[in-house]
Protein backbone atom coordinates (compact mmCIF):
# COMPACT_ATOMS: atom_id res chain seq x y z
CA UNK A 1 0.00 0.00 0.00
CA UNK A 2 1.45 3.39 -1.25
CA UNK A 3 0.42 6.72 -0.03
CA UNK A 4 1.43 9.97 -0.83
CA UNK A 5 0.70 12.81 0.77
CA UNK A 6 1.61 15.90 -2.64
CA UNK A 7 2.72 19.10 -2.17
CA UNK A 8 1.16 19.43 1.31
CA UNK A 9 2.55 21.56 4.20
CA UNK A 10 3.90 19.60 7.28
CA UNK A 11 5.08 19.99 10.41
CA UNK A 12 8.38 18.29 10.83
CA UNK A 13 10.41 18.12 14.17
CA UNK A 14 13.61 20.05 14.10
CA UNK A 15 16.59 20.43 16.86
CA UNK A 16 14.92 20.36 20.57
CA UNK A 17 11.37 20.55 20.81
CA UNK A 18 11.13 23.01 17.96
CA UNK A 19 9.28 22.41 14.58
CA UNK A 20 9.18 23.83 11.13
CA UNK A 21 6.40 23.86 8.58
CA UNK A 22 7.18 22.98 5.17
CA UNK A 23 5.45 22.16 1.74
CA UNK A 24 6.78 18.88 0.93
CA UNK A 25 5.88 15.44 -0.30
CA UNK A 26 5.51 12.91 2.17
CA UNK A 27 5.78 9.21 0.73
CA UNK A 28 3.97 5.54 3.03
CA UNK A 29 5.06 2.30 1.76
CA UNK A 30 3.19 -0.34 4.07
CA UNK A 31 2.90 1.11 7.77
CA UNK A 32 5.63 3.17 7.74
CA UNK A 33 6.86 6.55 6.35
CA UNK A 34 9.32 5.79 3.35
CA UNK A 35 10.72 9.21 2.44
CA UNK A 36 10.20 13.16 2.68
CA UNK A 37 10.61 15.51 -0.31
CA UNK A 38 11.50 12.42 -2.80
CA UNK A 39 9.84 9.32 -4.20
CA UNK A 40 11.32 5.84 -3.13
CA UNK A 41 12.64 3.87 -6.06
CA UNK A 42 9.41 1.82 -7.49
CA UNK A 43 6.65 3.78 -5.53
CA UNK A 44 3.33 3.59 -6.67
CA UNK A 45 1.01 5.68 -5.03
CA UNK A 46 -2.89 3.85 -4.03
CA UNK A 47 -4.14 6.88 -2.91
CA UNK A 48 -2.93 10.68 -3.32
CA UNK A 49 -3.87 13.37 -0.62
CA UNK A 50 -3.68 16.78 -2.48
CA UNK A 51 -2.16 19.10 -0.06
CA UNK A 52 -3.53 22.13 -1.31
CA UNK A 53 -4.93 23.84 2.01
CA UNK A 54 -4.40 20.92 4.04
CA UNK A 55 -1.88 20.38 6.94
CA UNK A 56 0.03 16.90 7.57
CA UNK A 57 1.13 16.75 11.40
CA UNK A 58 1.87 13.46 13.62
CA UNK A 59 -1.26 12.07 15.32
CA UNK A 60 -1.71 12.93 18.64
CA UNK A 61 -1.13 11.30 21.58
CA UNK A 62 -3.08 11.20 24.61
CA UNK A 63 -0.92 10.27 27.10
CA UNK A 64 -3.48 9.65 30.12
CA UNK A 65 -6.84 8.56 29.60
CA UNK A 66 -9.49 6.54 30.43
CA UNK A 67 -11.67 5.30 27.17
CA UNK A 68 -14.06 3.23 28.15
CA UNK A 69 -15.19 6.06 30.39
CA UNK A 70 -17.06 7.93 27.50
CA UNK A 71 -20.29 6.16 29.42
CA UNK A 72 -19.78 8.68 32.15
CA UNK A 73 -19.31 11.88 30.18
CA UNK A 74 -21.43 14.92 31.62
CA UNK A 75 -22.89 12.78 34.34
CA UNK A 76 -21.01 13.56 37.45
CA UNK A 77 -19.91 17.39 37.18
CA UNK A 78 -19.34 19.66 39.32
CA UNK A 79 -18.43 17.61 42.63
CA UNK A 80 -15.24 17.75 44.71
CA UNK A 81 -12.44 15.27 43.61
CA UNK A 82 -13.35 12.14 46.19
CA UNK A 83 -17.40 12.49 46.00
CA UNK A 84 -16.86 12.10 42.34
CA UNK A 85 -14.41 9.35 42.74
CA UNK A 86 -15.72 7.13 45.49
CA UNK A 87 -19.37 8.86 45.46
CA UNK A 88 -20.67 8.46 41.70
CA UNK A 89 -17.89 7.49 39.40
CA UNK A 90 -17.01 3.85 41.04
CA UNK A 91 -20.74 2.63 42.42
CA UNK A 92 -21.63 2.98 38.56
CA UNK A 93 -18.48 1.47 36.77
CA UNK A 94 -19.18 -1.36 39.45
CA UNK A 95 -22.39 -2.06 37.52
CA UNK A 96 -20.43 -1.76 33.99
CA UNK A 97 -19.81 -5.48 32.03
CA UNK A 98 -16.75 -5.74 29.83
CA UNK A 99 -19.27 -5.12 26.75
CA UNK A 100 -20.22 -2.54 28.18
CA UNK A 101 -16.58 -1.21 28.27
CA UNK A 102 -16.38 -2.74 24.67
CA UNK A 103 -18.26 -0.37 22.61
CA UNK A 104 -17.53 2.66 25.61
CA UNK A 105 -13.97 2.40 24.72
CA UNK A 106 -14.69 2.08 20.86
CA UNK A 107 -16.74 5.25 20.91
CA UNK A 108 -13.67 6.92 22.82
CA UNK A 109 -11.72 5.62 19.44
CA UNK A 110 -14.27 7.64 17.96
CA UNK A 111 -13.89 11.09 19.65
CA UNK A 112 -10.31 10.41 19.56
CA UNK A 113 -9.73 9.77 15.63
CA UNK A 114 -12.29 12.55 14.73
CA UNK A 115 -9.93 14.82 16.84
CA UNK A 116 -6.44 13.65 15.56
CA UNK A 117 -5.32 10.97 17.84
CA UNK A 118 -4.13 8.20 16.96
CA UNK A 119 -2.27 6.42 20.30
CA UNK A 120 -3.54 6.96 23.87
CA UNK A 121 -2.09 5.68 27.05
CA UNK A 122 -6.01 4.03 28.26
CA UNK A 123 -6.08 2.61 32.15
CA UNK A 124 -8.55 -0.12 31.69
CA UNK A 125 -10.36 -1.96 33.84
CA UNK A 126 -11.47 -4.78 31.18
CA UNK A 127 -8.61 -6.39 29.70
CA UNK A 128 -10.64 -8.46 26.67
CA UNK A 129 -13.19 -5.72 25.80
CA UNK A 130 -10.49 -3.11 25.72
CA UNK A 131 -8.03 -5.27 23.52
CA UNK A 132 -10.90 -6.65 21.14
CA UNK A 133 -11.85 -2.76 20.98
CA UNK A 134 -8.45 -1.66 20.15
CA UNK A 135 -7.85 -4.29 17.44
CA UNK A 136 -11.07 -3.71 15.85
CA UNK A 137 -10.43 0.21 15.86
CA UNK A 138 -6.94 -0.33 14.34
CA UNK A 139 -5.83 2.57 16.61
CA UNK A 140 -1.96 2.58 18.60
CA UNK A 141 -2.95 1.85 22.09
CA UNK A 142 -0.38 1.17 25.17
CA UNK A 143 -3.14 -0.40 27.82
CA UNK A 144 -2.73 -0.40 31.58
CA UNK A 145 -4.57 -2.47 33.61
CA UNK A 146 -5.73 -0.60 36.87
CA UNK A 147 -5.33 -2.31 39.41
CA UNK A 148 -6.01 -1.00 43.78
CA UNK A 149 -6.53 -3.59 46.60
CA UNK A 150 -5.37 -2.56 50.51
CA UNK A 151 -4.99 -4.82 53.51
CA UNK A 152 -8.63 -5.96 54.26
CA UNK A 153 -8.56 -8.13 50.59
CA UNK A 154 -5.17 -9.28 50.16
CA UNK A 155 -6.34 -12.53 48.77
CA UNK A 156 -8.68 -10.65 45.72
CA UNK A 157 -6.30 -8.62 44.91
CA UNK A 158 -3.65 -10.99 44.26
CA UNK A 159 -6.28 -12.90 42.81
CA UNK A 160 -6.62 -9.76 40.22
CA UNK A 161 -3.24 -8.83 39.98
CA UNK A 162 -2.55 -12.38 38.42
CA UNK A 163 -5.75 -12.27 36.48
CA UNK A 164 -3.98 -9.05 34.94
CA UNK A 165 -1.02 -10.94 34.28
CA UNK A 166 -2.28 -13.62 32.79
CA UNK A 167 -4.14 -11.66 30.25
CA UNK A 168 -1.40 -9.41 29.45
CA UNK A 169 0.64 -12.62 28.25
CA UNK A 170 -2.68 -13.54 26.50
CA UNK A 171 -3.06 -10.46 24.74
CA UNK A 172 0.35 -9.16 23.69
CA UNK A 173 2.28 -9.07 20.77
CA UNK A 174 -0.73 -7.61 18.80
CA UNK A 175 -0.72 -5.14 16.39
CA UNK A 176 -0.35 -1.85 17.86
CA UNK A 177 -1.23 -2.57 21.36
CA UNK A 178 1.49 -2.85 24.39
CA UNK A 179 0.92 -3.13 27.59
CA UNK A 180 1.92 -2.00 31.27
CA UNK A 181 0.53 -2.58 34.67
CA UNK A 182 -1.26 -0.06 36.26
CA UNK A 183 -1.24 0.42 40.11
CA UNK A 184 -3.79 2.71 40.79
CA UNK A 185 -2.80 5.14 42.67
CA UNK A 186 -0.48 5.70 46.01
CA UNK A 187 -4.06 6.07 48.27
CA UNK A 188 -5.85 2.89 47.07
CA UNK A 189 -2.89 0.62 47.10
CA UNK A 190 -0.60 -0.19 50.20
CA UNK A 191 3.15 -0.42 50.15
CA UNK A 192 2.74 -4.81 49.91
CA UNK A 193 0.46 -4.68 46.95
CA UNK A 194 2.67 -1.73 45.31
CA UNK A 195 5.61 -4.18 45.57
CA UNK A 196 4.02 -7.21 44.19
CA UNK A 197 2.85 -4.86 41.32
CA UNK A 198 6.83 -3.74 40.66
CA UNK A 199 7.71 -7.66 40.77
CA UNK A 200 5.17 -8.80 38.35
CA UNK A 201 5.95 -5.85 35.80
CA UNK A 202 9.17 -6.50 36.25
CA UNK A 203 8.84 -10.15 35.61
CA UNK A 204 6.59 -8.99 32.36
CA UNK A 205 8.69 -6.67 31.21
CA UNK A 206 5.93 -3.72 31.07
CA UNK A 207 6.66 -0.15 32.54
CA UNK A 208 3.76 1.54 34.89
CA UNK A 209 1.20 3.64 35.02
CA UNK A 210 0.05 5.29 37.90
CA UNK A 211 -2.08 8.33 39.23
CA UNK A 212 0.26 10.49 41.48
CA UNK A 213 -0.30 13.46 43.52
CA UNK A 214 -3.76 14.74 42.10
CA UNK A 215 -5.17 16.34 44.95
CA UNK A 216 -4.74 17.54 48.25
CA UNK A 217 -6.18 14.71 50.17
CA UNK A 218 -4.10 12.48 48.63
CA UNK A 219 -1.39 14.78 49.54
CA UNK A 220 -2.70 14.80 53.20
CA UNK A 221 -3.43 11.19 53.22
CA UNK A 222 0.02 9.81 52.43
CA UNK A 223 1.68 12.67 54.42
CA UNK A 224 -0.41 11.81 57.94
CA UNK A 225 0.15 7.62 57.09
CA UNK A 226 3.44 7.70 55.95
CA UNK A 227 5.33 10.78 56.40
CA UNK A 228 6.08 11.20 52.98
CA UNK A 229 4.99 12.88 49.35
CA UNK A 230 2.99 10.29 47.63
CA UNK A 231 6.15 10.38 44.90
CA UNK A 232 9.16 9.73 47.93
CA UNK A 233 6.48 6.47 49.02
CA UNK A 234 5.99 5.23 45.66
CA UNK A 235 9.85 5.58 45.38
CA UNK A 236 10.27 3.32 48.40
CA UNK A 237 8.51 0.36 46.79
CA UNK A 238 10.62 1.35 43.67
CA UNK A 239 7.29 2.06 41.48
CA UNK A 240 9.11 5.50 40.49
CA UNK A 241 12.15 4.40 37.89
CA UNK A 242 12.58 5.02 34.02
CA UNK A 243 9.64 4.13 32.03
CA UNK A 244 6.96 4.88 34.71
CA UNK A 245 4.56 7.46 33.48
CA UNK A 246 2.94 9.46 36.91
CA UNK A 247 -0.75 10.92 35.85
CA UNK A 248 -1.70 13.92 37.09
CA UNK A 249 1.84 15.68 39.60
CA UNK A 250 -0.89 18.38 40.68
CA UNK A 251 0.83 19.16 43.97
CA UNK A 252 4.46 18.13 43.90
CA UNK A 253 7.57 19.76 46.16
CA UNK A 254 10.84 21.15 44.27
CA UNK A 255 12.65 17.80 45.78
CA UNK A 256 9.72 15.20 44.45
CA UNK A 257 10.53 17.11 40.51
CA UNK A 258 14.39 16.28 41.26
CA UNK A 259 13.35 12.83 42.48
CA UNK A 260 11.57 11.55 39.78
CA UNK A 261 13.66 13.44 37.31
CA UNK A 262 16.63 11.16 38.22
CA UNK A 263 14.22 8.25 38.55
CA UNK A 264 13.92 8.64 34.79
CA UNK A 265 9.89 8.91 34.82
CA UNK A 266 7.66 11.07 32.58
CA UNK A 267 4.30 13.13 33.75
CA UNK A 268 0.96 12.93 31.85
CA UNK A 269 -0.52 16.63 32.56
CA UNK A 270 -3.97 15.94 32.34
CA UNK A 271 -4.84 20.36 32.70
CA UNK A 272 -8.82 20.30 31.48
CA UNK A 273 -9.61 17.75 33.81
CA UNK A 274 -7.32 18.96 37.13
CA UNK A 275 -9.59 22.24 36.74
CA UNK A 276 -12.42 20.77 36.40
CA UNK A 277 -12.12 18.69 39.57
CA UNK A 278 -10.77 21.37 41.20
CA UNK A 279 -7.83 19.72 42.08
CA UNK A 280 -5.47 22.64 41.11
CA UNK A 281 -2.46 23.10 38.03
CA UNK A 282 0.37 21.40 37.88
CA UNK A 283 4.02 22.95 38.29
CA UNK A 284 4.26 21.99 34.32
CA UNK A 285 6.66 24.62 33.93
CA UNK A 286 9.05 23.61 36.83
CA UNK A 287 9.09 20.33 35.37
CA UNK A 288 10.70 20.97 32.51
CA UNK A 289 13.15 23.00 34.36
CA UNK A 290 13.82 20.36 36.29
CA UNK A 291 14.16 17.64 33.61
CA UNK A 292 11.07 15.87 33.19
CA UNK A 293 9.84 14.73 30.29
CA UNK A 294 5.96 16.08 30.19
CA UNK A 295 3.53 14.78 28.18
CA UNK A 296 -0.57 15.19 27.70
CA UNK A 297 -3.61 13.54 28.35
CA UNK A 298 -7.41 14.13 28.49
CA UNK A 299 -8.15 11.85 31.27
CA UNK A 300 -11.30 10.21 31.18
CA UNK A 301 -14.19 11.97 29.58
CA UNK A 302 -15.96 11.18 33.22
CA UNK A 303 -13.77 14.23 34.22
CA UNK A 304 -13.04 15.90 30.94
CA UNK A 305 -15.52 16.01 29.96
CA UNK A 306 -13.71 15.68 26.28
CA UNK A 307 -10.94 13.27 25.05
CA UNK A 308 -10.09 16.14 22.19
CA UNK A 309 -6.43 16.39 22.52
CA UNK A 310 -6.31 20.11 20.61
CA UNK A 311 -8.44 21.65 23.96
CA UNK A 312 -5.98 20.39 26.23
CA UNK A 313 -3.11 21.30 24.48
CA UNK A 314 -4.56 25.12 24.10
CA UNK A 315 -5.63 24.94 28.11
CA UNK A 316 -1.90 23.46 28.59
CA UNK A 317 -0.02 26.40 26.75
CA UNK A 318 -2.40 28.91 28.09
CA UNK A 319 -3.19 28.43 31.69
CA UNK A 320 1.17 28.53 32.67
CA UNK A 321 1.03 31.80 31.25
CA UNK A 322 -1.88 33.05 33.06
CA UNK A 323 -0.43 31.26 36.53
CA UNK A 324 2.81 32.48 36.40
CA UNK A 325 2.63 35.82 34.55
CA UNK A 326 5.19 34.55 32.29
CA UNK A 327 3.87 34.35 28.79
CA UNK A 328 6.67 32.27 27.65
CA UNK A 329 5.73 29.68 30.62
CA UNK A 330 4.81 27.04 27.82
CA UNK A 331 4.79 27.98 24.50
CA UNK A 332 2.64 26.77 21.88
CA UNK A 333 5.68 24.53 20.46
CA UNK A 334 6.33 22.76 23.65
CA UNK A 335 2.59 21.74 23.86
CA UNK A 336 2.94 20.68 20.67
CA UNK A 337 5.46 18.61 21.55
CA UNK A 338 4.41 17.29 24.45
CA UNK A 339 1.17 16.44 22.79
CA UNK A 340 3.04 14.50 19.88
CA UNK A 341 7.01 13.29 20.58
CA UNK A 342 6.91 13.94 24.48
CA UNK A 343 3.79 11.44 24.40
CA UNK A 344 5.58 9.03 22.43
CA UNK A 345 8.63 9.09 24.75
CA UNK A 346 6.30 8.68 27.94
CA UNK A 347 4.32 5.33 26.08
CA UNK A 348 8.08 3.88 25.30
CA UNK A 349 7.80 4.72 21.43
CA UNK A 350 9.88 7.09 20.98
CA UNK A 351 11.48 6.49 17.54
CA UNK A 352 8.03 4.77 16.95
CA UNK A 353 5.53 7.05 16.34
CA UNK A 354 5.04 11.34 17.35
CA UNK A 355 7.06 12.61 14.75
CA UNK A 356 6.77 13.14 11.09
CA UNK A 357 10.16 11.50 9.93
CA UNK A 358 11.10 8.89 7.61
CA UNK A 359 11.30 5.36 9.13
CA UNK A 360 8.61 5.64 11.93
CA UNK A 361 5.54 4.46 12.03
CA UNK A 362 2.70 6.78 9.37
CA UNK A 363 0.56 7.41 12.25
CA UNK A 364 -0.69 10.80 10.34
CA UNK A 365 -3.50 13.47 10.96
CA UNK A 366 -4.72 15.32 7.61
CA UNK A 367 -6.26 18.58 8.65
CA UNK A 368 -8.18 20.88 6.78
CA UNK A 369 -6.53 24.59 7.56
CA UNK A 370 -8.23 26.63 4.81
CA UNK A 371 -10.75 27.58 7.49
CA UNK A 372 -11.60 31.54 8.80
CA UNK A 373 -10.50 30.64 12.06
CA UNK A 374 -7.00 29.93 11.30
CA UNK A 375 -6.70 32.57 8.27
CA UNK A 376 -4.00 34.26 7.72
CA UNK A 377 -1.22 31.49 7.73
CA UNK A 378 0.94 33.49 10.10
CA UNK A 379 2.25 31.04 12.53
CA UNK A 380 1.07 27.49 11.99
CA UNK A 381 2.42 26.28 15.30
CA UNK A 382 0.41 29.07 16.95
CA UNK A 383 -2.46 27.90 15.45
CA UNK A 384 -2.20 24.32 16.56
CA UNK A 385 -2.17 25.42 20.14
CA UNK A 386 -4.40 28.20 19.93
CA UNK A 387 -6.77 28.22 17.18
CA UNK A 388 -7.77 24.58 15.92
CA UNK A 389 -10.10 22.93 17.46
CA UNK A 390 -10.60 19.46 15.62
CA UNK A 391 -13.56 19.91 13.79
CA UNK A 392 -10.91 20.20 11.02
CA UNK A 393 -9.53 16.80 11.02
CA UNK A 394 -10.50 15.29 7.40
CA UNK A 395 -8.21 12.09 7.81
CA UNK A 396 -6.21 9.63 10.10
CA UNK A 397 -4.18 7.11 9.44
CA UNK A 398 -2.47 4.52 12.14
CA UNK A 399 0.01 2.46 10.58
CA UNK A 400 -0.82 3.90 6.92
CA UNK A 401 -4.22 2.41 6.99
CA UNK A 402 -7.13 4.99 6.58
CA UNK A 403 -9.02 5.01 10.13
CA UNK A 404 -10.88 7.97 9.67
CA UNK A 405 -12.18 9.99 6.23
CA UNK A 406 -14.32 12.89 5.85
CA UNK A 407 -16.50 12.10 8.69
CA UNK A 408 -16.61 7.99 8.51
CA UNK A 409 -14.93 6.16 10.32
CA UNK A 410 -13.78 2.80 7.94
CA UNK A 411 -13.63 0.41 11.18
CA UNK A 412 -16.57 1.16 13.65
CA UNK A 413 -19.82 1.22 12.97
CA UNK A 414 -20.58 4.52 14.67
CA UNK A 415 -24.40 3.76 14.90
CA UNK A 416 -23.91 0.76 16.25
CA UNK A 417 -21.32 2.31 18.80
CA UNK A 418 -24.02 5.40 19.99
CA UNK A 419 -27.01 2.95 19.99
CA UNK A 420 -24.59 0.48 22.64
CA UNK A 421 -23.72 3.42 24.70
CA UNK A 422 -27.53 4.78 25.00
CA UNK A 423 -28.37 0.79 26.02
CA UNK A 424 -25.99 0.76 29.06
CA UNK A 425 -26.88 3.94 30.51
CA UNK A 426 -30.05 2.95 30.85
CA UNK A 427 -29.53 -0.10 32.00
CA UNK A 428 -27.08 0.77 34.54
CA UNK A 429 -29.30 3.36 35.87
CA UNK A 430 -27.80 6.77 34.75
CA UNK A 431 -30.97 8.49 33.50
Amino acid sequence: MGILFKDIRAVLPTEGRSFEVKKVSVYVQGDKISTIGRAPEGFTADEVVDGSGKLLIPGLINAHTHVYMTVFRNFADDLDFMDWLFGKIQPMEDRLTPEDCYWGTLLGYMEMLATGTTCSLDMYIHTEAAARAQQDAGVRAVMSRGLAGGESDVSSRRAKLKRAVDEINGWKGLDGLSFMLGPHAPYTCDGVYLKEIVDAADELGTALNIHVSESLDEMRTIREKYGATPPEYLDSFGVLRHGTVCAHCVHLTDSDMELMAARGVSVASNPVSNLKLANGIAPVPKMLKAGLNVAIGTDGAASNNSLNMFRDMGFMALVHKGMSGDPKAVSASEAFYMATAGGAKALGLEGITGEIKEGLKADLVVLDIDKPWIKPDNSIISALAYSVNGSEVEKAYVGGRLLYDRGKFTTIDADRAAFEIEKTCERIGMR
